[in-house]
């Protein structure tokens, strides 16, 4: 999470880091994707710093008008990411520095194009507020199975840029929803390591990793460097 600084983001502190790489002839435009969880201190921040440091790496720079932001249903407004949280980051290259918690809103809910969720309690309370939110709200790994059952040759290609590109993922994904059912109820969560060792951080930050790595690669049709 991120405050505003020029060419990089909006919001509090450093929230919301914009991705901004010049697509030529392309319009000036943006696609934000929102992290839910609960305090706002563990999973939620991991997934966002995690996804704007594999979008900088698939494409040289931060780039493309996406704009990656988190906050928590019961959110800690103002604190500081947990530490072991930090250091999770800071095992995959990311950069934890300048995050500080905040509460969700109704006014994230309607700016996120696609929101994503650590648990489906999650997925139900954004859903909750309205907003018209049900089409673009997925638990994390909810979004991975649909994803992987997306073929890539369907979606525009990068140089249409990355924000078409991502609308046209985040409608594809919702259409699946109804056919590609989680095979049980916990395969779709995961699960809150607030207060708990580092090494427990650590196995759910490569949880996260494993669940985005299939999404950055279609958002940005680029895969992971082996």
């Amino acid at each position: 999470m991120t405050a505003p600084e020029t060419g990089r983001g909006i919001g509090n502190g450093e929230r919301a880091a914009e991705i901004t790489t010049t697509f030529v002839g392309l319009p000036r435009d943006s696609f934000r994707i929102l992290h839910v969880s609960t305090g706002n201190v563990c999973r939620s921040p991991i997934t966002e710093r995690l996804t704007r440091h594999a979008v900088q790496e698939r494409l040289g720079v931060l780039g493309g008008g996406l704009i990656v932001e988190s906050a928590g249903t019961w959110g800690h407004e103002g604190a500081p990411m947990e530490a072991n949280a930090e250091t999770v980051l800071t095992d995959f290259g990311a950069d934890p520095a300048g995050f500080t918690g905040r509460e969700l809103l109704d006014e994230h809910v309607i700016r996120a194009d696609l929101v994503l969720t650590a648990t489906r309690d999650h997925r139900a309370q954004v859903i909750s507020m309205g907003h018209s939110a049900g089409l673009r709200t997925f638990t994390l790994k909810e979004f991975t199975r649909l994803v992987n059952a997306i073929d890539p040759a369907t979606l525009p290609p990068l140089e249409d840029g990355v924000v078409t590109r991502a609308r046209a993922l985040v409608r594809a994904a919702a259409a699946l929803r109804g056919w590609l059912l989680a095979p049980t109820a916990e395969a779709d969560e995961v699960y809150d390591p607030y207060g708990a060792p580092l090494t427990f951080f650590r196995s759910v930050g490569d949880e996260i990793h494993q669940a985005l790595d299939p999404v950055v690669t279609a958002l940005t049709g680029v895969p992971a460097r082996a």
